[in-house]
């Protein structure tokens, strides 16, 4: 049965941990220079193991194999072949499988591509990776099984959460896990970097690589959670701060910090222990968002789990990671006086810094204030899209100032000979803002100035892109990743600013007229697909400036397996715009409510945050280069 070869795997993954941990401590007391064949070996077989298992869950999935209570409750037999595959990690227990999956992975290549680095420091590494392996394998051993037996075997299953059924959600995990669980491999480095005094610029050098890989995909994980939530849950916008977007977004912040905290320390020999602090805090931030996401603490349509047992689990193993690693940072703890002019790269740098660890302490306490006045006063408080723009908008802005400026000051000290480009640059986004605010006939002070401060990024960047093509001595992954984010502010601000929402009642054969738009329900049909039917409402909108016409399909999907009802949108994208609209009925009546949005520039802020990425894999790609 897959169940009993599951669990072997399972079992003989929990042992091959323990050995090489035990292989391990033996290797450090003899005194070769190298690392013995065996612990590699240990490694190759955890890893094709720990693989072997997920692709048995993925096969029980697939075949319908309804005795393993997994499958049961997330699967059933009509639902699509693609759907199967991904509904293998979209539940709690194959997620933390996949979870294992890329803890054990990330060790077995940190151990075999550092080679050029102190065999202690590599082996401590592995060590440390192996009991966070231990940890989470034994949890879900015990607690969250992938592969548990129920008995008597059902004929059916209940189906996977209709609005999981998607092929943006169906990637967004193991995008987002990469980013999540690749922070223990730096986790781990961090660890030992202290307990063997191993540090400055080789140290820097071992983890970059890791820091970059993970923060590229973390990237690309969000981007594709928020894009499903874009035309899944009806929301229609890029970002709603909801509890777990948030849990996603706290590591990355953390992950560009120390991104850009590592260079520092590579140039300069200067922020180690800091260095060491990100490396905790991006990997804790992780493990705190499995727990929220997990525990049932958090009420979000894409939480994972609702069991308090395994919230407590996750609380514990955090409490005692968090317990450990701070009683080793503090221990080895030197103070050092680091000089910095003020006017000077590595100022800009942990300028930087101290703007991310604002967002990450503000985003942190507007996600978990409502969990405690919950537990303190038994009053749910809510925290949404208006506190964040209060607090975070303006503070922007001044973050894109320095980040224009940052790359163009130099090491150690830095004289002030391109204050006359900047203040060009300045100008220039001053009237290229007046101009917009022409075309879109609209005035705000807030959003002028977070316009101003995108366009003066994105004018610095586009220099500097330039300027790679004629000197050749500039960073095209930084140039890239920069203007790109520029983009992203400045069609952020855009979108915010000069949208139009409409909410109203129609019934067949009505007609709205708002603002240059006129919105016709159309038609009205039912039609049976594979596992759900739906209700499929025929839109025709028209914009009367220039008598373009667009018409749109909303949804009201009934699913059986699970018997649930879902309000699918219709989209119509191009360049400049989109138009969205969903419908819902209104019971007992003839009535449908119809959410009408035209959205300014959406596409562009997808692929905005694609170029970010992309950044990081020509900044990883640049690096490999180098070692061969």
């Amino acid at each position: 049965m897959l169940s009993n070869t599951g669990n072997i795997l399972l079992l003989t993954n929990i042992f091959l941990g323990i050995f090489i941990i035990y292989f391990s401590f033996q290797n450090l007391k003899d005194n070769k220079a190298f690392i013995s064949k065996k612990i590699y070996q240990l490694c190759l077989l955890q890893s094709t193991i720990i693989i072997i298992s997920f692709l048995t869950l993925i096969i029980a999935f697939v075949i319908s194999d309804f005795s393993i209570v997994t499958v049961y409750q997330n699967s059933h037999s009509l639902k699509p072949f693609f759907y199967k595959v991904s509904g293998s990690w979209g539940n709690h227990e194959g997620s933390l499988l996949l979870w294992i999956i890329i803890l054990t992975i990330f060790s077995f290549f940190f151990l075999l591509y550092n080679k050029d680095h102190p065999k202690n420091y590599r082996i401590y590494t592995l060590i440390i990776q192996n009991i966070l392996i231990l940890g989470f394998l034994s949890f879900l051993f015990f607690n969250s099984n992938p592969f548990s037996l129920i008995l008597p075997i059902p004929k059916e299953g209940l189906g996977l959460n209709p609005i999981l059924q998607d092929p943006a959600l169906a990637i967004h995990p193991p995008l987002l896990y990469i980013g999540f669980v690749g922070a223990s491999i730096y986790f781990s480095a961090a660890m030992a970097s202290l307990l063997v005094d191993y540090s400055g610029k080789r140290f820097a050098q071992s983890i970059k690589n890791w820091v970059l890989f993970s923060w590229s995909f973390q990237t690309l994980g969000i981007l594709a959670g928020s894009i499903w939530a874009y035309y899944e849950l009806g929301w229609g916008g890029f970002w709603f701060w909801d509890p777990v977007e948030n849990a996603s977004l706290l590591p990355w912040f953390a992950m560009t910090a120390l991104l850009h905290s590592l260079i520092v320390l590579e140039k300069r020999n200067l922020l180690y222990f800091w260095v060491i602090i990100l490396c905790l805090l991006t990997f804790i931030l992780s493990v705190t968002g499995t727990f929220l996401v997990r525990s049932g603490i958090l009420n979000s349509v894409h939480t994972f789990a609702s069991d308090p047992t395994r919230g407590v689990y996750i609380l514990m193993f955090l409490s005692l990671m968090i317990f450990f690693s701070v009683m080793l940072l503090f221990n080895k703890f030197k103070s050092r006086n680091y000089v910095l002019n003020s006017n000077s790269k590595e100022t800009f740098i942990l300028i930087n810094n101290w703007f991310m660890i604002f967002y990450l302490i503000t985003v942190l306490l507007g996600t978990i204030y409502p969990i405690f006045t919950e537990v303190l006063t038994n009053h749910k408080v809510s925290v949404g899209p208006p506190f964040y723009n209060a607090v975070i908008i303006p503070i922007v802005g001044l973050f894109l100032f320095f980040m224009s400026t940052g790359p163009r000051v130099k090491w150690i000290k830095n004289n002030f000979y391109n204050l006359n480009l900047l203040l060009k640059i300045l100008l220039g986004s001053i009237l290229i803002n007046f101009f917009i605010t022409y075309v879109f006939d609209s005035y705000s002070l807030i959003s002028n100035f977070i316009i101003i401060s995108a366009l003066f990024l994105i004018i610095s960047s586009s220099i500097d892109l330039y300027q790679l093509f004629t000197i050749r001595k500039l960073n095209l992954s930084r140039v890239v990743s920069h203007l790109a984010f520029g983009f992203l502010i400045l069609f952020i601000g855009l979108n915010y600013n000069f949208s139009l929402e409409k909410d109203f009642n129609l019934k067949l054969g009505e007609q709205r007229i708002f603002k240059d738009y006129s919105l016709e329900f159309k038609d009205l049909q039912l039609q049976d697909f594979k596992n759900y039917k739906a209700v499929i409402g025929e839109f025709k909108i028209k914009n009367k400036t220039n008598n373009l016409e667009d018409t749109l399909y909303p949804e009201i999907r009934i699913y059986m397996k699970p018997s649930t009802i879902t309000y699918e949108a219709s989209i119509k994208t191009s360049l400049l715009k989109d138009y969205y609209i969903t419908m819902s009925n209104i019971d007992r009546s003839d009535y449908y409510n119809i959410k009408f949005q035209k959205k300014p520039f959406m596409i562009w802020i997808w692929i905005s945050v694609i170029f970010i990425s992309i950044g990081g894999f020509l900044s990883l790609f640049k690096n490999e280069k180098k070692n061969y």
